[in-house]
């Protein structure tokens, strides 16, 4: 929970942003994910941006991960994968997390085995901005972008130093210390983050095993910039995350050592973008006597250029596997490449009406072509009213490296069979914004509707040999939604009330681990430049497990107060799950013996009540 929760949940209105003293209006906001640098009101897709306000006041929260920040948004849901390691997956539109994109400065850093350990590990003091797209944008990013598609976007250096410094302390045994700095000279710059998280195992229920792992995190995070000339710049960027996490009891532990070493180049020369890529990442996981231990080498390189509002590019990715010879699970070497070209342009038809059409082509080196069209509008009959209509395809080929998987366990997984078709996508996305002011009262209604259809959806079925093999389904995965948002602000007081429904099947079957129903509601007050405080409650409900077992429904309530000290010191003290949720108190969370345990699928929180006081210093 955190004060800019409130402009993260207005966030999907797409009309307002906050800073630390003002409400200002988000079509100043320019979204670099459409790749087109446009305002966000001229967007004919739907994009909600967390800014950098919303980054600076995640940042004296959760200062260790974005989970939380991502967490309050309407449509997506956090699943945490495992109380052991800690690790949790990015579900959108009632999808799994395989179904959403994941980018970094428009360059996927998250694919295969890097996706599914440690994906939200980012700072927020880090990151200037985060852009999310619900629905399909596959003709932009590739393929995988089904539900939707998350863009981190890393600060640059401004015309004035920027020197930030946070310390937190959590009732959890949490500790983190980071920093941040960045400088402009005349034609160089660079940004420098570095962050380090101490966290001691907890056993909150007291059932033997771990709740909270034990985690010790270290992240570095240069970044160089040479501005060439006017319109000529040159970025050299390393991201270095290093993590050990460690989960279980006396006689049964679970171990994730990572090392995530990334470098990144990117030259921008007038209409002209070129970017690369280059990440390797090496686990170690081990479950009991289990041991899952490899390397992935992922590559990007990007060619773009714009043409009179139009975009047209080409991109190579490839994704290889190689396990190391300690390795004892089934899981053999893979290498993967793909080659893309995409082109898309907008017409403004009307005054009113503006029409946006892309496509892509992309060869596969073992699932050969896809050819993906999109198209999309936004038509404002008066000023107050924005209405959007979009529809577009995807594809994803197989995968042994899934939210499924991990929820699973990688012990019992069974190798990569052979002959699985790729699943392929077809999504509508529908939303009208009506704004306008009544008095001194400003009011926002929204109101979207979705749906995807994803044809081949390969699932995780138990075999006769005990073992849970990845197959084709013969029927359709289909997924349908609508949110609903008020929003009433008068003087310094804001009220904020929403509602999402999705319901999301394969055949007769729910899909596990979504919510069909959320309820959120927001109360803030703040005295400019001294106090900010505020309460959240949230009720989720109506999720199923496996084999349409349903779960319990539940609220999560949060509150939080802080003061700001003169220009430089803010104060944070904040409550999460005030009432203590936890999925253990309604049933074990693992069956068996403490030295062969069999841990359930999680549904809720598991860490209970949270008390977290952090302070930061900013020059």
């Amino acid at each position: 929970m955190k004060f800019s929760w409130l402009i993260i949940l207005l966030a999907p209105l797409g009309l307002l942003a906050q800073d630390t003293s003002k409400v200002v209006q988000i079509h100043e906001v320019v979204i670099s994910s459409t790749r087109t640098n446009s305002r966000i009101e001229d967007l004919p897709m739907k994009v909600e941006v967390l800014g950098p306000e919303d980054m600076q006041e995640e940042g004296g929260i959760k200062p260790g991960n974005v989970a939380g920040l991502l967490g309050d948004l309407s449509v997506i849901h956090i699943q945490n994968t495992s109380a052991i390691s800690g690790n949790n997956a990015i579900r959108m539109q009632g999808l799994d997390g395989k179904y959403t994109q994941l980018l970094r400065d428009g360059l996927p850093l998250y694919e295969g085995l890097s996706g599914n350990f440690g994906v939200l590990a980012i700072p927020p003091l880090d990151l200037k901005q985060i852009e999310i797209i619900k629905g399909s944008v596959s003709t932009l990013y590739g393929g995988g972008a089904i539900a939707g598609m998350i863009n981190f976007i890393s600060k640059t250096p401004g015309e004035q130093p920027d020197l930030d410094l946070l310390l937190n302390r959590s009732t959890l045994k949490e500790n983190n210390a980071n920093i941040y700095y960045s400088q402009k000279f005349r034609q160089t710059g660079f940004t420098f983050f570095g962050g380090v998280t101490h966290q001691n195992a907890t056993d909150v229920n007291k059932d033997g095993f771990s709740d909270v792992p034990q985690l010790r995190q270290y992240l570095v995070h240069p970044k160089f910039f040479w501005y060439l000339n006017p319109s000529t710049t040159f970025t050299a960027g390393y991201q270095g995350t290093f993590e050990q996490r460690r989960g279980g009891g006396t006689f049964y532990t679970e171990k994730n050592n990572s090392e995530r070493n990334s470098l990144d180049l990117q030259l921008t020369h007038k209409a002209l973008t070129i970017k690369s890529n280059a990440s390797l990442y090496h686990l170690l996981h081990t479950e009991g006597d289990f041991l899952l231990q490899g390397r992935q080498l992922n590559s990007y390189t990007e060619a773009s250029y714009k043409w009179h509002g139009a975009v047209l590019g080409m991109n190579n990715t490839s994704e290889s596997y190689t396990r190391d010879h300690q390795d004892s699970s089934r899981i053999a070497n893979y290498a993967y490449n793909t080659v893309g070209f995409f082109a898309q342009d907008g017409i403004q038809l009307t005054k009113q009406l503006m029409l946006e059409g892309g496509l892509r082509a992309d060869h596969h080196n073992v699932y050969g072509w896809f050819l993906l069209p999109r198209l999309a509008m936004v038509y404002k009959p008066i000023t107050d009213l924005s209405i959007r209509l979009s529809a577009g395809t995807g594809y994803k080929t197989a995968a042994i490296f899934t939210t499924q998987t991990q929820l699973l366990g990688y012990k019992m997984l069974a190798a990569l069979p052979e002959g699985l078709k790729a699943e392929r996508s077809k999504g509508l996305n529908f939303d009208a914004n009506y704004h306008t002011t009544i008095g001194e009262l400003d009011l926002t209604l929204n109101q979207a509707f979705y749906y995807t259809y994803v044809k081949n959806p390969i699932l995780p079925v138990l075999t006769s040999d005990n073992l849970y093999e990845l197959q084709t389904q013969a029927g359709p995965m289909r997924s349908a939604g609508t949110d609903t948002y008020v929003r009433m602000e008068l003087d310094d007081v804001e009220l904020y009330l929403g509602y999402n429904h999705t319901i999301a099947k394969t055949d007769h079957v729910y899909v596990p681990f979504a919510p069909q129903d959320k309820f959120a509601a927001t109360l803030a007050y703040e005295i400019e430049r001294k106090w900010r405080m505020g309460v959240e409650s949230a009720w989720n409900g109506h999720q199923y497990l496996y084999n349409n077992e349903k779960a319990p429904n539940y609220w999560f309530w949060a509150a939080m107060v802080s003061r700001q000290i003169g220009d430089h010191v803010t104060l944070v003290l904040n409550g999460e799950n005030i009432f203590d949720v936890r999925q253990g108190k309604h049933t074990p969370l693992y069956t068996g013996s403490l030295s062969d345990p069999s841990f359930v699928p999680l549904w809720g929180p598991v860490d209970g009540r949270q008390v977290n006081v952090s302070v930061k210093w900013s020059l």
